[in-house]
């Protein structure tokens, strides 16, 4: 349905026909390809060029789109916050629980999973198998994506642009000696992990703690990030990916299935 269909089938007086039509430039990025011209927001949104150029513009101004060098437009993270209510609240947590139980009982680890949000991740479901932290994780905790492996796997699913500009915001602090927090050395490290995948982290946000995160898919690319936390005395940390990974992109791709199929 275009925004003009359903502007026809809306004919109340309380129906705001420039929202409906900002919404529709947004709607008009599905992810393919991830920058769109001002003609082919234009087209997709069903709204004439000028109109267009006014609704990316102020969206950018607010924070939700970015413009680029070669005069084309993408989303920034910041529409994540439009979602994130209904992912978190609802759709989201109630697909993937199910599979979190099963895989935290087959592998005898706490397995969850988040989103990003701004320079954090903010955990939205989880099956705790046993406390191998000292902070006590549940529904709505927020860590610091930089530092662990479900943030730099969002980070890495980010065009390079904004997971730089997140890197740029973000507090960088060495929470034990083996904590990456240097700014070249993470950058190379998300881009590390944008190519193989998965991320894994180990002993860099507290000690004797050890996870493995991998993205999970809905229809518009990566909403959020699946790992299992261990501890160092599990086993050699290649050894735990051997053993762990193949059991977490398993679950993944049943749950990128589930996700598809609801149309989220």
């Amino acid at each position: 349905m275009t925004e003009s269909d359903a502007a026809d089938a809306t004919p109340s007086a309380d129906f705001v026909q420039s929202l409906a039509r900002g919404l529709a430039v947004i709607r008009a990025f599905d992810g393919e390809p991830a920058e769109l011209s001002l003609a082919e927001v234009a087209r997709r949104a069903d709204i004439p060029r000028a109109a267009a150029r006014r609704f990316l513009r102020t969206l950018e101004q607010l924070g939700y789109v970015r413009a680029t060098t070669d005069a084309r437009f993408g989303l920034t993270p910041r529409v994540l916050e439009l979602g994130y209510g209904y992912l978190s609240s609802l759709s989201l947590p109630e697909i993937v629980q199910p599979h979190l139980d099963e895989l935290s009982h087959r592998m005898g680890e706490s397995v969850s999973v988040a989103v990003l949000d701004g320079t954090d991740i903010v955990y939205v479901a989880r099956a705790a198998a046993r406390r191998i932290m000292s902070v006590r994780i549940t529904i709505g905790t927020r860590l610091p994506a930089a530092a662990t492996s479900m943030g730099r796997v969002l980070l890495a699913a980010l065009p390079e642009t904004d997971s730089e500009a997140l890197l740029d915001t973000s507090e960088l602090i060495a929470y034990t000696p083996r904590t990456r927090a240097d700014r070249a050395e993470l950058t190379a490290e998300v881009d590390r992990v944008r190519a193989q995948g998965w991320s894994m982290v180990d002993g860099e946000l507290e000690e004797g703690l050890r996870s493995i995160a991998i993205p999970l898919h809905a229809l518009g690319g990566v909403v959020a990030a699946l790992n299992v936390s261990t501890s160092t005395a599990r086993g050699a940390a290649e050894d735990v990916r051997a053993e762990l990974l193949p059991a977490l992109q398993q679950t993944a791709a049943e749950i990128d299935a589930e996700l598809r199929a609801a149309r989220i």
